[in-house]
């Protein structure tokens, strides 16, 4: 394809794709709310789960289908039906939840206070009973009991996106909530070659097209003991399965 040409599709392709983003998560809102009085907690939480799963999957569809993506999230399917599990990806870009949670219809997303009150977020995540970030002891008794109830929790452990490679300081949060609720780590490992929606990349900024993006099941870590050795064995942990991965051609050297 001619260059301007290829220009002009990536700008209908990045466009046309965050509007039906928007539209996806402005219409769940809209439905959420009203749920969120009517239904009873239990089956309000399973409808916003999976209502915000097949939004998300939708959206997802939408960035394969116009080619801006190449998309490989495959491995996160065989984590379907099983135990409850904390889920502790790295974090490269803005997107990275909202692809993980297309693919489990029952994750709990630590998310950041301000997201809660977002109104293309805000209602959907109430009924979905996501957790917000804003106190670290309400977040980790949050945290532990929807892991006890048999639900998945979705939490970064760099706290952020990735600036510098191949991953920033971690946070001790997934392993104070993994010890109080005893149950296991899943590290999820991703990969991508652009630069598109990572700290500080402007939402309207048109990146190249397409971008691969990869996510493969890491290591399950048993529940940690001993809180600081943990942090610092999953540290060393992502330093080394990451060492050298699509990102480390764009992001800053440690």
């Amino acid at each position: 394809m001619l260059r301007p040409l290829r220009i002009l599709y990536e700008y209908f392709a990045l466009y046309s794709s965050l509007i039906l983003l928007g539209i996806i998560c402005l219409t769940w809102c809209g439905l959420a709310l009203p749920l969120y009085f009517i239904l009873p907690p239990d089956l309000g939480t399973s409808v916003g789960r999976r209502g915000i799963s097949a939004g998300f999957r939708l959206y997802a569809w939408s960035l394969a289908i116009t080619g801006s993506y190449r998309l490989d999230l495959t491995e996160l399917d065989s984590l379907k039906g099983g135990p409850p599990v904390i889920l502790a990806p790295n974090h490269p870009c803005l997107i990275d939840a909202l692809l993980i949670l297309t693919r489990h219809p029952n994750i709990v997303c630590v998310m950041k206070a301000e997201l809660m009150r977002n109104v293309f977020l805000g209602s959907g995540s109430r009924l979905a009973r996501y957790v917000r970030n804003e106190s670290s002891l309400q977040m980790v008794k949050e945290s532990v009991g929807h892991l006890r109830c048999g639900g998945v929790l979705l939490l970064f452990p760099e706290g952020t996106r990735t600036v510098r490679a191949p991953i920033n300081p971690l946070v001790a949060s997934v392993g104070l909530i993994a010890k109080h609720a005893d149950v296991p780590v899943q590290t999820l490992l991703i990969e991508t070659d652009s630069p598109y929606l990572s700290k500080g990349w402007p939402l309207f900024k048109r990146p190249h097209l397409p971008i691969t993006y990869r996510v493969r099941l890491g290591r399950r870590f048993d529940p940690p003991k001993d809180v600081s050795a943990f942090t610092h064995e999953l540290a060393a942990y992502y330093r080394v399965e990451l060492a050298g991965a699509l990102q480390s051609r764009w992001l800053k050297p440690g």
